[in-house]
């Protein structure tokens, strides 16, 4: 809601919206993302186990995302990238998605499927587990998991395709599975997904609308599931 000077820390407790979660105490370092206070960012990047890339929807990667990167890169900070603000005009799940390729050489794997975009943007689909989840309530706190609708359905199938075969790039015990034509459970997909972004040989990209509540959760899931305890 503005932007951030100092880096602020704190923490919160996460019991996660799926069932295996045990309760993780997760501690918060905000840094700035602003362009001059870059020795701040490094600071805190010298102690952050974890960190997730906060990246415009509409924007993208934006040259204070570069100076950032580089920083994490520097310190082997793995990351998770979060594609904000999917409510505004303009916004582009799979555009930023492709700018992590082209402008910071990641290997950026999508796991979500936004339903909708801009004014029209309804919740999100895990597609690792094939589930939709909607955010309702005037601050997203209420979370209603669905199976997804019908005309996502293709889509979803097709992206938990791209996942596996997205990880099963840069990890041999998925990528094994995967050539021998093998069923790949949930499990062991979270498994390879955690061990490839431990490695920083791939950056998971999910996305949200933080101001709205929506997609945070599925977020602090992924922290508790594919970063650094």
């Amino acid at each position: 809601k503005g932007i951030t000077i100092q880096s602020a820390a704190t923490y919160c407790i996460w019991r996660g919206s799926k069932e295996q979660l045990p309760d993780h105490n997760i501690n918060i370092i905000d840094t700035p993302g602003h362009v001059d206070f870059t020795i701040e960012v490094e600071r805190a990047l010298r102690v952050l186990d974890g960190a997730i890339l906060v990246l415009d929807s509409g924007k993208g990667v934006q040259s204070q995302s570069i100076t950032v990167d580089r920083q994490m890169k520097r310190y082997r900070v793995p990351r998770i990238a979060y594609v904000n603000k999917m409510d505004n005009p303009g916004a582009n799940y799979d555009r930023v998605a492709e700018m992590l390729k082209e402008k910071l050489q990641h290997h950026p794997v999508k796991l979500q499927v936004p339903m909708g975009s801009e004014d029209k943007f309804e919740g999100i689909i895990d597609a690792v587990t094939g589930r939709a989840y909607f955010f309702d309530g005037a601050n997203g706190e209420n979370i209603r998991e669905t199976d997804p609708p019908a005309e996502y359905v293709e889509a979803t199938k097709i992206r938990r395709e791209e996942i596996i075969e997205g990880v099963a790039e840069v990890d041999d015990q998925l990528a094994e599975k995967f050539l021998n034509g093998d069923e790949v459970t949930t499990d062991e997909l979270r498994a390879a997904i955690r061990r490839a972004t431990l490695a920083l040989k791939m950056t998971p990209v999910m996305c949200g609308s933080a101001f709205k509540n929506k997609g945070v959760q599925l977020l602090l899931d992924a922290v508790c599931m594919y970063l650094p305890n």
